[in-house]
């Protein structure tokens, strides 16, 4: 991996004594891996009880593990259940710092593939809203899946330009992450390809469109709200002076501290204008912790109020709902008997016989691209109703009474997230199950999806998309 002059040049002026420190950490040193548990299924202590492989809690990351990376865990049942995700250590720290409650209005602004927002969803806890946009259509449907995964039911999955958004949302949100397009130079060890990508667009090309990207987001916090800026680059032009310019933006608006760790590093007056407040920023390098590189920085909009729409309690109502006919409720409500979860009638959507359960809190959608609003609950077809993937993941395996009840080291798990058929006996079954129709096929008690059993064979419904290859 050959580094350009200028980069080194650069961090030679960012880092002084510590330089040859960061060159043989990326030159020399492997990177690590990290996972991230899905505390909305599991909490912490559980996943460490039936974790499958060795890990190592990353010290500034609650719910952040190292694993070794001859360990395959996209490939175990667990990932296929949503239990954790697979994410760089230093990029976890964004989602981690953002002071995210349950009840707030998030939004996610830069959010493919969903890493940093399934954080942000299970700190919501179900409760509020949370709007994750991209403008690429391509990559917001990767955000989509990793969403339904981890079982977020109150999320709005947006493909609009910030400006567009701005119109919508001006004053909306409590918590704003901004983790934005950069230069990458925190991933040249990663992917030694953004090499040649930082030649062709570095630093200059990135900080112009951080600024446009900022002077649109700010206008969309709330007096009180919290907005985390990030980058996974180390250039000053992106971090620092990206800092200065927002603030310059907003006179209301200033910097707060963050959670800190030994490792983090503080950002940087000396090199962007001198103001003492750029010292509560926070850089991560690889040679200092575990990670490829990170930066920070957390602001307050004014003074903290109490927000209406909290505690569940809409802000906007959405346009008006085409909701169940009678019949269509009726067959919606005959797959009800064996779901304990309560579901609002009265929040779900219609849309050609695909019902959706709106989150409470949602604003206008005329007008706005996107991919999906609230939890897909499934289809009504040919005077039945066939629950989705989605459904499957966002319930608990004991709210679902007809379950098929397997262990990860059961071989026909592998053949069932394969798409094949499978055959069960009573013993793999709760009792409800064995009358047959819709099964919840779960792994050591978490959902995995649908099948359909009839005379002791299971129909595979699991989505055909997500199948193991």
């Amino acid at each position: 991996m050959e580094l350009p002059q200028k980069f080194c040049d650069e961090m030679k002026q960012l880092l002084g004594d510590e330089y040859p420190d960061y060159l043989s950490s990326i030159m020399e040193e492997k990177r690590k891996y990290g996972l991230r548990v899905n505390t909305s299924k599991i909490s912490v202590e559980e996943f460490l009880e039936i974790c499958p492989f060795d890990v190592t809690p990353i010290p500034y990351i609650n719910n952040g593990f190292y694993y070794e990376d001859k360990v395959q865990p996209a490939k175990h049942p667990y990932y296929f259940a949503g239990l954790y995700y697979l994410q760089d250590p230093s990029a976890m720290t964004p989602a981690s710092r953002l002071p995210v409650e349950p009840g707030d209005t998030v939004l996610d602004l830069c959010a493919a593939p969903g890493g940093k927002a399934t954080e942000l969803a299970a700190k919501l806890k179900g409760r509020g809203l949370l709007v994750a946009n991209d403008i690429s259509s391509k990559r917001a449907k990767a955000l989509l899946k990793n969403i339904e995964l981890f079982g977020v039911e109150n999320s709005f999955i947006v493909t609009e330009y910030p400006a567009k958004l701005r119109e919508y949302f001006t004053g909306f949100f409590d918590k704003i992450l901004i983790d934005a397009p950069c230069s990458g130079e925190g991933m040249f060890r990663k992917d030694p390809s953004m090499i040649r990508a930082w030649e062709q667009n570095g630093p200059a090309f990135y900080s112009k469109l951080q600024k446009e990207i900022l002077e649109q987001a700010l206008p969309m916090l709330k007096d009180g709200g919290m907005l985390l800026y990030s980058t996974c680059t180390f250039s000053v032009m992106e971090d620092e002076e990206s800092v200065e310019y927002l603030l310059s933006l907003d006179e209301d608006l200033r910097l707060v501290e963050m959670e800190g760790y030994r490792g983090f590093a503080k950002g940087r007056p000396d090199l962007a204008g001198g103001n003492p407040e750029l010292e509560k920023c926070v850089r991560i390098f690889p040679h200092k912790l575990d990670g490829e590189g990170h930066f920070l920085a957390l602001f307050q909009k004014g003074q903290e109020t109490k927000a209406e729409g909290k505690n569940g309690q809409p802000m906007l109502s959405g346009t008006k709902r085409s909701g169940l006919s009678r019949g269509d409720k009726e067959l919606f409500e005959a797959f009800l008997e064996n779901v304990s979860k309560k579901f609002d009638l009265s929040r779900i959507e219609n849309k050609n016989g695909m019902l959706y359960y709106m989150p409470e809190i949602l604003p206008q959608l005329r007008g706005i691209r996107f991919l999906r609003s609230g939890l897909f609950l499934g289809e009504i077809k040919k005077k039945r109703f066939e629950p989705s993937q989605s459904l499957a993941m966002a319930l608990r395996a004991e709210e679902y009474r007809k379950r098929a009840e397997l262990t990860a080291e059961d071989e026909r798990l592998l053949r069932y997230l394969k798409g094949e058929t499978l055959t069960l006996d009573k013993t793999d079954l709760t009792l409800e199950a064995q009358e047959g129709g819709w099964i919840l096929v779960c792994v050591d008690g978490y959902p995995l999806g649908w099948g359909k059993l009839g005379g002791g064979v299971l129909k595979n419904k699991y989505h055909p998309g997500w199948r193991l290859m």
